[in-house]
């Protein structure tokens, strides 16, 4: 069974205290970071390991591409995708094309060395956030729909699912919710307008959604993620969203309305996310653990379509995935060498 914590480990290899942590029944899900990382060969024996210790356990990274990917030495740079973007501008077509083979490689890459999903794509606008920026595809809602659809079709064409973030929409939110507290004080309707439609109009394409850590005052005083409004009324009532509800990273500072770690993973579980996320601080994933070991386990249903299609091959210190993959390999590191800022 899966639970409903998603947590991560220290270094390249399992330690006795993360073998116990990941045999907790509420333990659901890790999270791999670049600390994790030193080489295909590496990351695939670490992703063996876990599943030896608990079999059913799902395993996610950040491959966005651009400024966002924890998996770098041995695997293939990827632009950040406001360059798909820009090109849409001028060649529609071929940043179509681009985008997913992108998506495919992306995935290909990550499900050869063992991890089940990248929490991607981003869907917000590139408007005014400090975090966001070209990690959208766009500055409008009707590419970021056309150029995510690609992406994600590549992705589901690999064996991955898909998450989309961070709904409603981060990209019109100036703060870093990482390090402050993120509030959007616009009305329901110009974030429906303005933010929204990526997520409404490409639902039948995501397996999986992740709220934002914003408070839209105007709307409801939690933030997305902690908010009954925007997860069972707007998400599962208003949208008929049936995919999983992963919780951003409940170690953020914008997060911290809600109390400590124990608060915080009530507040999103209570709230309907299928999933919370607590990274980078043991003693918060084991104070998130101890407050939720009574509560009862997640959708296993929703959570079982986020496990990857997982090659059963053996891995180098180099990545050879075969001759569509080089060829997708070539294709996007020239895109990104022609586009390098």
């Amino acid at each position: 069974m899966i639970g409903a914590l998603m947590l991560d480990i220290a270094a390249t290899t399992l330690t006795q205290e993360d073998i116990e942590l990941l045999q907790a029944p509420q333990v659901g899900g890790v999270i791999l970071f670049a600390r994790n990382i030193e080489s295909p060969r590496q990351v695939r024996a670490l992703t063996d390991h876990i599943r030896s210790v608990r079999p059913e356990i799902l395993i996610a990274v950040d491959q966005e591409g651009g400024r966002v990917q924890r998996l770098r030495q041995g695997f293939t740079a990827l632009p950040a995708m406001g360059r798909f973007g820009e090109l849409y501008r001028s060649e529609p077509e071929r940043a179509c094309h681009l985008a997913r083979q992108c998506g495919w490689l992306m995935a290909t890459e990550v499900l050869a060395v063992g991890i089940d999903f990248s929490f991607a794509p981003v869907l917000d606008i590139n408007d005014i956030s400090d975090v966001i920026g070209d990690r959208a595809f766009a500055d409008n809602q009707e590419h970021i729909i056309i150029l995510a659809r690609q992406f994600m079709q590549g992705m589901q064409e690999a064996g991955m699912a898909t998450t989309g973030k961070h709904f409603p929409g981060h990209g019109s939110v100036k703060a870093d919710s990482h390090i402050a507290a993120a509030i959007d004080s616009r009305s329901y309707d110009e974030i429906h307008a303005k933010d929204m439609q990526s997520f409404i109009q490409l639902q039948p394409q995501l397996d999986a959604l992740m709220p934002a850590h914003v408070i839209y005052d105007q709307v409801d005083p939690h933030p997305a993620g902690f908010s009954k409004f925007w997860i069972q009324q707007i998400l599962r009532e208003q949208m008929q969203f049936d995919g999983v509800l992963f919780s951003d990273d409940l170690s953020m500072q914008a997060a911290g309305v809600a109390g400590g770690a124990d608060a915080r993973i009530v507040a999103a579980l209570s709230a309907g996310c299928d999933m919370g996320l607590v990274c980078n601080d043991r003693d918060a994933a084991r104070l998130a653990l101890s407050a939720i070991e009574n509560f009862a386990l997640p959708n296993q249903t929703r959570l079982e379509r986020m496990r990857g299609k997982i090659p059963k091959l053996s891995i180098g210190d180099t990545l050879d995935l075969g001759t569509e993959w080089q060829q997708c390999v070539d294709t996007i590191q020239a895109f990104k060498n022609a586009t390098a800022n």
